[in-house]
């Protein structure tokens, strides 16, 4: 295999310059002044937000008016400068995780205590569960073991590589939590593209990793297993619709978009991040040999297998069995974690090996999201968004409710997304004359696919995390791969839905 360009290190910064061929003492001056340049960049948003005049308050249909509060102008800033800082990589992402709740400290945005609480809340211990369970498939061999065998299904393409790890990962969220496969998935990855190349990087790896987390996100919306934002949209519209929507019926709808955004996000990557190499000569009979020598299982791969099974099932079990609904999710995948080292399978020095960069990401992403809704801000946007499509068509509405749905869902976590917005939408639907079945499903497929900041999903922090691209390059690879999901959005909407029964106009 020839020598591939990685096309980007974690910072950022330095490909360009060295691409450039000029000396260190050049190539840090450029460095300096593209760090100076993103910081001050973040730093005038915020002032600009800091010094804006008061604004108009949002008035909503029933005419309740918002008042957008000076919490809330500085929450906006915030936002605009975390925002800017993430996709520049300024500084490292978790860093600016930390400066959002520094900030909101020193400008009494929110009380200190509230703000820096926000990162032990128990959707990032979550994420630390997830990805401990991720590294106990590693140490202990699974990953390798079931990278082996799905390489000798899908066979020497990488094309067809791409779809195997696509499918098996969409597959998976239909069952588990999306941030659990990706968790698990992800040490998987790392043992093929070590198989496809010795280089650390490659853009067969680029493709592979931002495709994982795209397509978990597009698993994830087809039943109400794969994230928490299904069941929290399904209890905001029994509460205001007062109709239930079931397990099964939410699926009968997303399956066929989760499917055929599977397919397209395929087709895409396939085309964006076309391997170096079509086929890897030789791979499934190196993948049966290092299969055949790795001799039966081990005792801790079987009992982080039945760990991890329990633990998965019994976050599935949840909304099925009324004993177990009450149980948190977040004390189910770390009671697993607390079993990896009572039975010896992880050690003392592994808890070294949790990446904390993107656990101080997603602490800072709750504490955003938080702050943005406390202070009214989020609120007040969303108000304003939707009073912009009061007079518009019906289906023009639902579109600007998934577009603002998808811009909220890519910056702040998308239950927090959901929470802020979805309510605003399904008081204004009826007004338009719009079923609240259609704003629903539209609501959940956009914010399940965040495809431009790692922050928007766990996947795509975890995907991060191989160092395969940097977060300008998700950026400016999730672009085109959003405007595939709203055009395919839109014709489910327009047509597909409602020739299978949904209601899309009252």
């Amino acid at each position: 295999m020839a020598n591939t360009d990685r096309g980007g290190v974690p910072s950022g910064l330095t490909r360009s310059v060295k691409m450039a061929g000029s000396g260190p003492s050049s190539w840090r001056q450029d460095i300096d002044l593209r760090r100076l340049f993103g910081i001050n960049l973040g730093l005038i948003a915020f002032a600009a937000a800091y010094f804006m005049p008061d604004m108009a308050p949002a008035v909503d249909p029933s005419g309740k008016q918002f008042v957008l509060s000076a919490e809330g102008k500085l929450a906006l800033g915030l936002f605009a400068l975390a925002a800017t800082w993430w996709v520049l990589e300024v500084v490292p992402i978790g860093v600016t995780g930390i400066a959002i709740a520094v900030i909101q400290a020193l400008f009494l945005i929110r009380d200190p205590r509230v703000a820096f609480t926000d990162y032990l809340d128990p959707a990032v211990w979550f994420i630390i569960g997830s990805i401990v369970i991720g590294h106990a498939f590693s140490k202990t061999g699974l990953t390798h073991r079931l990278a082996y065998r799905i390489l000798r299904v899908v066979g020497e393409r990488t094309s067809r590589i791409y779809l195997g790890v696509f499918v098996m990962t969409a597959a998976l969220t239909l069952i588990m939590a999306h941030t659990a496969v990706a968790a698990a998935i992800y040490p998987l990855m790392l043992a093929i593209h070590h198989l496809y190349t010795d280089e650390d990087y490659s853009r067969f790896g680029k493709g592979l990793f931002i495709g994982m987390a795209y397509t978990a996100g597009a698993g994830s919306i087809i039943t109400l297993f794969g994230a928490a934002r299904g069941p929290v949209a399904v209890g905001f519209f029994n509460e205001l619709v007062g109709r239930e929507i079931t397990f099964f019926e939410l699926t009968w709808y997303m399956l066929p978009l989760g499917v055929v955004m599977v397919a397209l996000l395929w087709l895409y990557i396939v085309v964006r991040y076309r391997p170096e190499s079509p086929t890897i000569p030789g791979l499934s009979q190196r993948a049966a040999k290092l299969h055949a020598g790795l001799g039966p299982m081990k005792r801790e791969e079987k009992l982080t297998l039945i760990i991890t099974l329990i633990a998965v099932s019994l976050m599935s079990l949840r909304s099925m069995i009324p004993g177990l609904e009450s149980i948190n999710k977040s004390a189910i995948i770390l009671a697993a974690t607390v079993c990896f080292f009572v039975f010896h399978i992880l050690a003392r020095d592994d808890l070294e090996k949790i990446p904390w960069n993107i656990v101080l990401l997603f602490g800072g992403a709750m504490s955003m999201g938080f702050c943005l809704w406390r202070t009214g801000a989020a609120e007040w946007l969303a108000i304003n968004w939707m009073n912009h499509l009061t007079h518009a068509p019906w289906l023009v509405f639902v579109i600007g409710v998934g577009a603002f749905i998808l811009i909220m869902t890519n910056l702040i976590m998308n239950v927090a997304a959901i929470t802020i917005c979805l309510p605003v939408a399904l008081v204004m639907s009826p007004y338009l004359g719009v079923a609240p079945d259609v704003v629903l499903y539209t609501a959940l497929a956009v914010a399940g696919m965040p495809f431009l900041f790692l922050i928007g999903a766990a996947p795509n922090a975890i995907a991060y995390e191989s160092d395969q691209f940097t977060t300008g390059e998700f950026f400016r690879s999730g672009v085109p791969a959003s405007l595939i999901l709203m055009v395919v959005i839109t014709f489910f909407v327009a047509v597909v839905w409602p020739l299978m029964g949904m209601p899309v106009r009252i």
